[in-house]
């Protein structure tokens, strides 16, 4: 791919973005829900511009993916294991307009480059726009890629919304058919590697002055809610060594959550949501609830860090007259990334004249899932606005997309079958 075509994809990649922020939940911000009108409506488009791009058949399914095939020259006639790269479309509330969305306009700019330019690849090429990554409205997360990865958890159906819809309901009132999730799965042949394009999400790449980066893993994550009950009691005549205080337990639990995993390179602990229910300013706080996130790329470095939170929540609960009830809501084992996928990417960065530097994803993604069912990898690409994402002013340059796509092109070819990826 020739530096100004690479420009060109990459000034249509930002144009589309632009095109499908116009379709949002809440006017004035761009909230795009699963299967609410501005997630029919993204489908709709993204459905349409793959037509345009050249793939030989485009399809939606029944949870919302939208999957573009671009058939390859040595599959023709046989199921054979395919390339497949894509993100997610959905957005969190007032979120920015390249979180997942980036890595399936790149994936639809590759197919285009190809058509074009008259090239088939040895393998298939598909595209995948994952309908829900975020679990905003269900609160579950990868519930497309989960159906794509054939790992889908049929309980999810019964799963209600804010305003008690069923995961079922929902899809059916999409026009949809709740029993033709199985057909989501990805085409038989097997899938030879998935590859992800994705903003970075933070600051690294902006701190080294570089364009891309290579994925070296996907940290893992558990997230729990804990909810700490003591003694609600009046403030001005409750004497301090007598409370039984849940909102100052719910405090020292989180800074040990801050020490704890500030202590160690590569964990991450954050209590993001700390509630006093009710709670009032006379009133001794008796209940108080709070979020527990703990990410690394290593499982054992993660859990080690959980093990020493559980014992001081205990700690600190006993000597206050505390108890407390904890549930898990997530856990998601750390993802590697194929080995000779990064240095496929690697390769391809530094035939671009850029520099080689290898991240660790704190942020989840897609590829997690798909690491169920094939090798992955992934790369990132620079975010601006000092990394800032799932935020209005998530941005990214022109340069770096052009960048990216010129290296997706080389690495493309590489993993494909081998070095020598034509011009274009």
């Amino acid at each position: 791919m020739t530096p100004s075509a690479a420009l060109a994809a990459a000034r249509q990649l930002l144009d589309r973005s632009d095109e499908l922020a116009r379709h949002t939940d809440v006017p004035g911000e761009l909230t795009c829900t699963y299967l609410g009108p501005a997630h029919l409506a993204v489908a709709r488009q993204l459905a349409h511009w793959m037509g345009q791009a050249g793939f030989d058949s485009v399809r939606i399914d029944a949870l919302g993916n939208v999957a573009g095939r671009y058939r390859g020259r040595a599959a023709a006639g046989r199921q054979a294991p395919c390339l497949v790269t894509g993100s997610h479309y959905d957005t969190v509330r007032n979120g920015g307009k390249y979180d997942g969305r980036l890595g399936i306009l790149a994936g639809i700019a590759l197919v285009q480059a190809l058509s074009e330019a008259g090239l088939r690849l040895r393998h298939d090429l598909e595209v995948v726009a994952f309908a829900e990554e975020e679990g905003v409205r269900f609160g579950s997360t990868f519930l497309g890629s989960s159906a794509y990865a054939g790992c889908f958890d049929t309980a999810l159906l019964d799963r209600r919304d804010a305003q008690g819809t069923t995961l079922a309901q929902a899809i059916v009132q999409a026009g949809r058919d709740p029993q033709a999730i199985a057909q989501a799965a990805a085409p038989p042949g097997g899938i030879a590697h998935y590859f992800e394009i994705h903003i970075e999400q933070g600051p690294v790449l902006l701190d080294l002055d570089a364009p891309v980066g290579v994925v070296g893993a996907i940290a893992g994550s558990v997230r729990r809610r804990l909810r700490l009950a003591g003694q609600a009691g009046h403030a001005g005549t409750t004497p301090m060594r007598l409370r039984r205080d849940a909102a100052c337990a719910a405090a020292e639990i989180a800074l040990y959550v801050e020490s704890r995993c500030g202590a160690q390179q590569g964990l991450v602990g954050t209590v993001g949501q700390l509630e006093v229910p009710g709670g009032s300013v006379n009133v001794i706080p008796g209940l108080c609830t709070l979020s527990l996130d703990v990410r690394a790329a290593d499982d054992k470095l993660r859990d080690a860090a959980l093990a020493d939170i559980e014992a001081h929540v205990a700690q600190v609960c006993a000597r206050r007259g505390v108890q407390c009830r904890a549930e898990e809501l997530l856990r998601a084992p750390a993802a590697a990334c194929d080995p000779a996928g990064q240095a496929a990417w690697a390769g391809a960065i530094a035939a671009q004249g850029l520099p080689v530097h290898t991240l660790v994803s704190g942020a989840g993604h897609d590829a997690m899932m798909m690491a169920r069912v094939a090798p992955i990898s992934m790369l990132f690409v620079r975010c601006g606005a000092g990394g800032i994402s799932h935020h209005p002013q998530e941005t990214v340059s022109q340069a770096d997309v052009a960048a990216a796509l010129a290296t997706a092109w080389a690495f493309l070819h590489e993993v494909d079958g081998g070095p020598g990826a034509p011009a274009c």
